[in-house]
């Protein structure tokens, strides 16, 4: 007798997270084939549906299967599955979407795939040469998408219809580019253009093959990319480089270069398996790498008095085609593996710090006078999105931006709460939407010292709370009443009867912290940057903090210096000198250390304290040791003093820290002042005293952190604030720490500057809700 075939059942599977864009419905149809599972799979708001009707053992297996066999982009954060009356279906489909209550969120822009570059290069494909080549597994995602559910008639691509061939591969689920929106070839889709210094059409057959060639000759070209325009000239260049710098009012900043591969930057920079991980990842951002000698003399004025440069490999295929004419325009993709020759300076085509160019229009009238040329396509952008930026620390990536790549990739919270917008401080600005117990960064938005950053943030909001369904229930912001995201919380909580939250500064850093790490408990908090406004009134900066959720309390702070002439003093650090020179009662050395008309000035206002408060601010001690050992005296961009100091520290390599260099006081405090003493009569060594500063900035912070979790009961701490990108600040203070057996929390999926403010913004206002 035979038996009966089991009888069959029926789920509803649901999938939510980063499973739109991404190539989960042909992923799940061709899977369900393979099992003999009947039904359908759609995109709807809240993520993927998937009705499966078979065996009880082909529906274990199709849920198991999708949790370890996913494509390589989708993030599943949840798979539920419920049972469904069987009703016999025959068949297994993919639907029509379906529009509803939000619930998933677009997915972050990929760089073009091995399997598209394989048809870019080859003679033989259609889309050879084809600069917007893309399929489900790389391309535009969040830079291109209007609304959810992710179709192609929700993005900038609705515009270009279809060919019969491209259609017939967008219909076809077994094939690569199966409901790949962006999906075009030369015959319907967006296509390349150039234009001269004027924005008038160049005329030319191949814009391309101009572009490189006029790159080559010194000119400025501005290339249209995935969320913005870029600045680019030849990097090996100095006189194109210097033109760049001048037109840009750029005088030292570093440029970051972009280069055809890995190989390429090895010539002038050390790259480690991590970094090199890092620099051909989907996200493809610029990493920072460490300089070989020579490398400021292959590439000169790029990343001058640094030890690092940002070096970023192509993202999209309009990228790649310029290094494949630079080099002959090889078959295949095996040159992409040996170093080549072009090296582009390729930086964000902007304005005196405004957010980066994203419509043609806006770059014909920005970049008037800069640029030289103009290469562009017809493919709108819809998100201005910065390149990410990212420092590989002790083996694990870290970010000093984080935007293009990552954005909007959720943050999982320790628990839900009602929907809560945070807008960040003044600089480095990113906002923050959560919605149930994900945190949504937006891309990085710059400082808020113009109209159109302004603009371009609170347009960053709305769009974020769109896409993601949201309405806020309570605003977070800075504590300062006049930061402009303060503003922007007042009004839009009028508006719309939300609640706002002030966050003071540090907190927000430390929270920021403890939220990525799900630390709901308490932790002491160092929180070490530039300047943030303090609960008393006065410029924080180097503080030590008990937080616990939507509380905390200031048991300790750096020894303040006075800031003579207020912010300016963070642009001309020989200010800060003076005041620590004061402090150590030295002040008639002023100027003789620093001559000029102004030192006289400068020493009456620290004298007087009038326009001269005072601050506890790391990033300003950091200022103060650079111009007292001649490091840096006038800052052309925030953080160079820091930044050479920690260059020149690295030259020196490992140092001791100063017996007796820093002192916890009897008000808790961290006396800085014996070892700044010591600094002041350094003479003639100035990379040893720049590595004796770290180590024993190093150590006094270490032993301060962990006097404070012994005397708070706790055995975590939190790092958070811009200071701790200092590589060789964070490792030394980990290191110690950890040794001490204490557990550190450090900045990973967000970075530990003002980038991150508006994470721990977010959390605080969350938590206070509960």
């Amino acid at each position: 007798m035979i038996d009966a075939p089991p009888a069959p059942e029926r789920r509803r599977i649901r999938l939510r997270g980063q499973v739109q864009g991404v190539g989960m419905r042909p992923f799940v149809w061709r899977l369900a084939r393979e099992l003999g599972v009947a039904g359908y799979v759609r995109n709807d708001a809240g993520g993927v549906e998937i009705e499966a009707e078979g065996p009880a053992a082909a529906l274990d297996a199709l849920v198991g299967r999708i949790a370890t066999e996913a494509p390589p982009l989708a993030a599943i954060d949840a798979c539920e599955s419920v049972a469904r009356p069987a009703h016999g279906a025959s068949a297994f489909v993919i639907a029509e979407s379906l529009v509803g209550e939000t619930a998933t969120a677009p997915a972050p822009d990929v760089a073009v795939c091995d399997d598209c570059l394989a048809e870019l290069f080859d003679p033989a494909d259609r889309r050879y040469r084809y600069p917007f080549v893309n399929c489900t597994h790389c391309g535009p995602r969040y830079t291109i998408t209007r609304a959810l559910p992710y179709e192609r008639a929700s993005t900038s691509m609705a515009g270009f219809a279809m060919c019969p061939t491209c259609l017939d591969e967008y219909r076809a689920p077994a094939d690569r580019r199966f409901h790949a929106q962006p999906n075009a070839c030369p015959v319907c889709g967006p296509r390349v253009a150039l234009l001269d210094a004027a924005g008038l059409p160049a005329g030319v057959a191949d814009p391309i093959a101009v572009a490189v060639g006029r790159l080559l000759a010194g000119a400025v070209v501005a290339v249209k990319g995935l969320g913005g325009y870029h600045l680019a000239c030849d990097a090996t260049n100095a006189e194109a480089v210097a033109r760049l710098r001048l037109r840009k009012h750029r005088d030292a900043k570093p440029f970051a270069v972009m280069v055809a591969g890995a190989e390429s930057a090895a010539a002038w920079s050390f790259v480690s398996d991590a970094e090199r991980a890092t620099l051909q990842s989907r996200e493809r951002p610029i990493v920072l790498l460490a300089k070989r000698a020579g490398c400021d003399t292959a590439l000169p004025g790029v990343a001058p008095a640094l030890d690092r440069i940002g070096v970023m490999l192509p993202a999209t295929p309009l990228h790649y085609l310029l290094f494949h004419e630079a080099a002959g325009r090889p078959a295949g993709a095996a040159w992409l593996r040996r170093a080549g020759t072009l090296r582009l300076v390729m930086t964000s085509a902007n304005r005196g710090g405004e957010p980066i160019v994203r419509d043609d229009d806006e770059a014909m009238e920005k970049l008037a006078g800069i640029a030289d040329a103009y290469l562009v396509h017809d493919r709108a952008i819809i998100a201005r999105c910065d390149d990410s930026v990212v420092a590989v620390d002790r083996g694990a990536p870290r970010f000093v931006r984080r935007s293009r790549g990552y954005v909007p990739r959720a943050i999982r919270l320790p628990h839900a709460g009602e929907p809560v917008l945070a807008v960040g401080g003044a600089l480095k600005v990113t906002v923050c939407v959560t919605r149930g117990d994900e945190a949504f960064l937006s891309q990085h938005l710059g400082d808020l010292d113009n109209a159109a950053s302004i603009e371009a943030m609170e347009e960053a909001a709305e769009r974020l709370c769109a896409l993601l369904g949201v309405v806020p229930r309570r605003i977070a912001h800075d504590l300062h009443p006049d930061f402009a995201g303060t503003r922007l919380a007042g009004a839009l909580a009028g508006r719309s009867g939300a609640e706002p939250v002030a966050v003071q500064h540090h907190h927000a850093h430390i929270a920021a912290i403890a939220a990525e790490h799900g630390a709901t408990g308490r932790v002491i908090g160092l929180a070490l940057d530039g300047v943030g406004l303090g609960s008393d009134g006065a410029a924080w900066g180097g503080e030590l903090l008990v937080v616990d959720g939507a509380r905390y309390e200031r048991v300790g702070h750096l020894v303040p210096l006075r800031l003579a002439g207020g912010d300016r003093a963070a642009r001309e650090p020989w200010r800060m000198a003076a005041a620590l020179l004061d402090r150590l009662g030295r002040g008639e050395e002023t100027a003789r250390r620093f001559p000029g008309p102004a030192a006289s000035a400068v020493a009456g206002l620290i004298a007087s304290g009038a326009h001269a408060p005072w601050t506890t601010s790391a990033g300003r001690w950091f200022d103060a040791v650079a111009a007292l050992l001649g490091v840096c005296t006038h800052a052309g961009y925030e953080g160079e003093a820091a930044m050479r100091l920690q260059a020149l520290a690295a030259s020196h390599g490992v140092a001791e820290p100063l017996a007796g260099g820093a002192c916890i006081d009897g008000a808790g405090a961290l006396d800085l002042l014996p070892l700044a003493g010591w600094l002041a009569d350094a003479g003639a060594e100035p990379a040893r005293a720049a590595a004796v500063f770290h180590a024993t900035l190093a150590d006094g912070l270490a032993r301060w952190a962990e006097r404070a979790a012994r005397s708070h009961a706790t055995s975590v701490v939190a790092l958070g604030g811009g200071c701790w990108l200092n590589a060789i600040l964070s490792a030394a203070v980990v290191h110690r720490l950890e040794r001490a057996g204490l557990r550190v929390l450090e900045a990973r999926r967000a970075p530990p500057n003002d980038g991150g403010l508006a994470l721990g913004q977010a959390w605080i206002a969350l938590a206070g809700a509960r």
